[in-house]
């Protein structure tokens, strides 16, 4: 039997949206755990709240399981057995429909069905073929998107019982797929997530967009997995690939798979923000994993650092929690070998929600007065009274430093939030 991890954010964002006469669309990477959102979570919820057994219509049409859903992927038959369960007009009716891209045409019917008074709409569709920039046109502007991302670290340590540390050990190894609970040794975690990336990932996109080229795009996604947490564009990545890889793939197609890797959701990239400035760096980003696991796995497990894996995780969980994320720029005039020039600090987050903004730095350790004041030197350069913080992997209690600078542990973090 699974074991019953409570999402307890993303439920709440499934109670808030309930009944706002929009059609509610769960997106992220496959086996992210949007089926489990929707069809135990979500479920079990509504039971509590009194609702009827019969009045949660589930139909999953993920054809890698067998259920019961036969022919029920022919649109009409799909649309006589919706309606002929809606029976009572006075009675709510939850309808969740999982992988719902398999049936041609189904956007008619979800329309359809959203337009009735009594009827609450939940679908969940793979990245393959239902991507959030589809979500306007589909539902004429009427969709209203859920992104679920794999385990936080607070959520992959619900119910267990090791001591923190060897659980961060195990979260940054192998990261949060949900699948990964069900594999009982580490050459099973292995073998689970190679799968992913080879039979459902790489499959997809290829699929979708009809890539040629597997092995450039295969080297591509190696590349990217490599570079979390390092300033990369299109260029770079080509010649990267042309120089240590011998393969030639141009910048214009580099772009390209970039952005079927994010629509995908495997990836998302961070703007490069002048706070000064106040304007982005259109030509260069940083790209980070959605899934630490996935990204080590992608290469074998051989780069393994700790601090770049640690700055993504942190991106991750900012992202979990609905900020806006993009990475700092501040330029400050200074005198070099006596001479006046723009000096570029970097910081590695900006994160903003629409009332809350926050500028953080992920360091690792703050072993002696240098590494600190080098970890600090690009907060202080910025001059407005928005929240800085340092996030160290160091265990330390949480205080403020007099310069107004918050300082807390990385477990302090992702266990209890900003």
């Amino acid at each position: 039997m699974a074991q019953y991890i409570n999402r307890d954010t993303y439920l709440q964002q499934l109670i808030n949206r309930m009944g706002n006469g929009e059609v509610k669309i769960i997106t992220g990477s496959r086996r992210c755990g949007k089926s489990w959102l929707l069809n135990r979570i979500f479920r079990d919820y509504l039971l509590e709240q009194g609702i009827a057994e019969e009045q949660i219509i589930i139909v999953s049409f993920d054809m890698d399981d067998e259920d019961e859903t036969g022919d029920l992927t022919n649109r009409q038959a799909l649309k006589s057995y919706l309606y002929s369960r809606i029976t009572d007009p006075s009675l709510p009716y939850y309808i969740i429909l999982d992988e719902v891209q398999e049936v041609e045409g189904f956007e008619k019917i979800v329309n359809g069905l959203n337009a009735k008074e009594n009827v609450d709409v939940y679908i969940t569709g793979s990245n393959s073929h239902f991507l959030s920039s589809d979500i306007n046109t589909i539902f004429r502007g009427r969709g209203d998107e859920v992104r679920v991302y794999p385990l936080s670290f607070r959520e992959f340590c619900q119910d267990r019982t090791e001591p923190v540390g060897e659980l961060w050990k195990e979260y940054y190894t192998y990261g949060g797929m949900p699948g990964l609970l069900r594999q009982r040794t580490l050459e099973q975690k292995v073998a689970y997530l190679k799968r992913l990336w080879e039979k459902t990932y790489i499959d997809d996109v290829v699929e979708r967009h009809k890539v040629k080229n597997r092995e450039a795009l295969s080297s591509l996604t190696d590349a990217l997995c490599s570079s979390v947490g390092s300033l990369t564009n299109p260029n770079r990545i080509s010649n990267v690939l042309r120089n240590l890889q011998n393969t030639k793939i141009e910048s214009e197609t580099v772009a390209n798979y970039i952005g079927y890797l994010e629509e995908s959701f495997l990836f998302e990239g961070a703007k490069r923000y002048n706070i000064k400035g106040n304007k982005y760096f259109e030509s260069i980003k940083k790209y980070y994993a959605v899934d630490v696991g996935l990204r080590n796995a992608k290469l074998n497990f051989r780069q393994q650092e700790i601090t770049h894996i640690m700055e993504n995780v942190i991106y991750n969980e900012l992202r979990m929690r609905g900020f806006a994320v993009d990475v700092g720029v501040v330029e400050s005039r200074e005198m070099r070998d006596g001479k006046s020039e723009y000096i570029q600090y970097e910081i590695d987050f900006i994160a903003s929600n629409g009332t809350d903004k926050y500028y953080i730095q992920s360091a690792f350790a703050l072993d002696g007065e240098e590494k600190r004041q080098q970890e600090l030197k690009s907060l202080l350069k910025v001059d407005n009274s928005f929240s800085k913080i340092v996030i160290t992997a160091s265990d330390i209690a949480e205080y403020t430093d007099t310069k107004g600078i918050r300082f807390m542990s990385l477990f302090q973090f992702l266990l209890s939030g900003l």
